[in-house]
């Protein structure tokens, strides 16, 4: 059985003053809001460092996206941990209450 081929578009995408076209799985609009959203942190970092070297403020934007996916996750997991416990404490009390 073969698995339909997946289509990407090409969408055009301006991050930090450069054009870029990206390719993905995505819909454009959603492509669109992660350049967007790269490119707006992009301009944050520029205004707090002294450095215009564009790689050095890609880079300094990335560690900050990591930061926040990282934190994000932690907390997911720190959820689910927290949801896992309460599940096993209220089934532990089920039992309790059907064997009285």
């Amino acid at each position: 059985m073969t698995t339909p081929a997946k289509t990407t578009t090409a969408t055009e995408v301006e991050i930090y003053g450069n054009v870029y076209n990206v390719r993905g799985e995505k819909d454009p609009e959603y492509l669109q809001e992660l350049a967007d959203m790269v490119d707006g942190r992009m301009r944050e970092i520029a205004q707090q460092v002294s450095t215009v070297d564009s790689a050095k403020i890609a880079i300094l934007a990335a560690l900050n996206i990591a930061d926040e996916l990282f934190q994000c996750q932690r907390h997911e997991e720190g959820s689910r941990v927290e949801v896992k416990e309460k599940v096993t404490a209220l089934a532990g009390e089920l039992d309790r209450a059907l064997q009285d």
